[in-house]
């Protein structure tokens, strides 16, 4: 039985990469046991490392789910200087969304519902654990 998982993502400059995702996440790590490495519970039991290393080639992308895509790119290009990037949507998937990379080579992304009764079920569910 799975009880949580953790995606890790390696930078090899771990305080700036340290200070990139925290201003990605908006917040401070949840938990930095040692040095070059911390983690943030972005959902209950769902946890993002960053550890100090060389980053992985090929890894990715990790889309994380935002309520409001363009604000958040726009966000993300003027607070981390991510180079502009391109919203996607397709007609049969009910969400659009973009990705990008940290400054280390990670692929990272953010993806929004397009149905919003569904985006609201799905933050109550969130929420509720």
């Amino acid at each position: 039985m799975v009880i949580e998982v953790t995606v890790q993502v390696r930078v090899s400059d771990f305080e700036k990469g340290f200070d990139w995702y925290r201003t990605l996440l908006r917040r401070e790590a949840d938990y930095a046991p040692h040095d070059g490495f911390a983690e943030w519970e972005l959902i209950p039991g769902s946890w993002l490392q960053v550890a100090e290393g060389a980053p992985t080639e090929g890894n990715g992308p990790l889309r994380l789910g935002v309520t409001d895509l363009e604000a958040e790119r726009n966000r993300v290009i003027d607070e981390l200087a991510v180079e502009p990037f391109e919203i996607y949507s397709r007609q049969e998937v009910n969400v659009k969304w973009g990705t990008f990379s940290d400054p280390w080579g990670n692929r990272i992304g953010f993806f929004e519902y397009l149905d919003k009764a569904e985006e609201a079920q799905i933050i109550k569910r969130v929420r509720n654990r």
